[in-house]
């Protein structure tokens, strides 16, 4: 068992409590309400992104429908405009000239239901520049939202890294002075996770709060001041008042 005086023993209580602040820092790091928040909102953001995406293509498909149907408007009046400069000049037979007429006819009748689609597409497509205005507006007010969450969190990690960093200087600090056996066997508990050194308060441990038997406490009271005395329940090592 390693052994140190009282004081350089006492010393511990100042390396367990420098470690309990960066175990304090960690946890601040690692359970900030913004983590959950960006989490949250890039979730989010992936289903608005696809909205977008969505809009953006039904807007696209419209535009390609459109040019469509007015090229075969043109298509139709450019032919109606041939056969009313033909009827119009007389050329040609009788029945070619009947012809012609139906032919007219038909073509102003088809005209008038392309014009039809195209009118109901115009109204289709500004729906659907609705639909995407509106999405758009939801993708950027999100986006907007998760940076400024991010700004928060680098800015609570910047101060935590700088926390944490003082905190190793400290540390350094303080272990500097300790012998090398002593400070390895507060290594090996703290290791584990569990408080590393406390005080004995009565019968009471300091790092597990459990209270130990008379006969215990006798002994640890009872042992040299140099001797490093540890709790037979957590493993801590114990400072004896």
């Amino acid at each position: 068992m390693p052994k140190a005086d009282p004081f350089t023993q006492r010393r511990l209580l100042d390396l367990a409590a420098v470690d309990r602040s960066v175990g304090t820092a960690r946890h601040r790091r690692t359970t900030l309400p913004e983590l959950a928040e960006i989490a949250a909102g890039e979730q989010a953001l992936a289903g608005l992104r696809n909205a977008v995406i969505t809009a953006e293509t039904e807007v696209g498909d419209l535009d390609r429908d459109g040019r469509k149907l007015d090229a075969e408007i043109e298509t139709v009046r450019a032919r109606a405009d041939r056969d009313a400069a033909r009827l119009s000049s007389g050329a040609g037979s009788p029945k070619e000239l009947e012809n012609l007429q139906h032919e007219i006819t038909s073509l102003a009748r088809r005209q008038g239901v392309l014009e039809d689609d195209a009118l109901e597409l115009m109204e289709r497509r500004e729906t659907a520049d609705e639909v995407l205005a509106g999405a758009t507006r939801e993708f950027d007010a999100a986006t907007a939202s998760l940076d400024a969450a991010r700004a928060r969190r680098d800015a609570v990690f910047a101060e935590v890294d700088a926390e944490l960093e003082t905190l190793a200087a400290q540390r350094s600090e303080v272990a500097a002075p300790l012998p090398a056996d002593v400070l390895a066997l507060y290594e090996k508990v703290h290791a584990t996770g569990r408080t590393a050194a406390a005080e004995l308060t009565g019968d009471t441990c300091g790092a597990c709060k459990l209270g130990l038997d008379r006969v215990e406490v006798g002994r640890l009271r009872s042992a040299p001041a140099d001797e490093v005395a540890r709790c037979p329940e957590c493993g801590a090592i114990l400072i004896r008042a």
